[in-house]
């Protein structure tokens, strides 16, 4: 069995799972209007991160705009964000917090890549 990844808060001093920390970007994004949100459970299938958050927006703006309230309530929880890329061109947000990266996409683009399919053995997480 693949171990749960907990991260100590700083701000709150609260230990949380990686999990519940893709669940809470991935709620995020839906606050924002994002289509098609995904949890993947990569801890089987690779070794950098435990989940990805996959969503899509309809234009640059919303891209931005879903990326933006990621790294809002991320910060506001006092999680770090190691990296962030994509963000200027909208077409592909990435926003890396170590145990989680959100890939915020434009429709075609995440099309192109479809990360899903690429990494299909790994299990899809519910989110209520």
């Amino acid at each position: 069995m693949v171990q749960e990844c907990t991260e100590f808060r700083a701000s709150r001093r609260i230990v949380i799972t990686s999990r519940a920390k893709a669940i809470l970007i991935a709620k995020t994004a839906k606050s924002k209007k994002a289509e098609d949100v995904v949890v993947l459970d990569m801890r089987k299938a690779a070794n950098f991160t435990d989940y990805f958050v996959i969503a899509s927006g309809s234009s640059d703006r919303q891209v931005k705009a879903i990326a933006d309230a990621i790294d809002d309530v991320l910060r506001k929880e006092g999680f770090s964000v190691r990296h962030k890329e994509g963000y200027k061109e909208a077409v592909w947000a990435l926003i890396d917090s170590g145990n989680v990266i959100a890939h915020i996409f434009y429709k075609e683009t995440r099309e192109f890549y479809s990360l899903e399919n690429l990494w299909a053995d790994a299990p899809r997480i519910k989110i209520r």
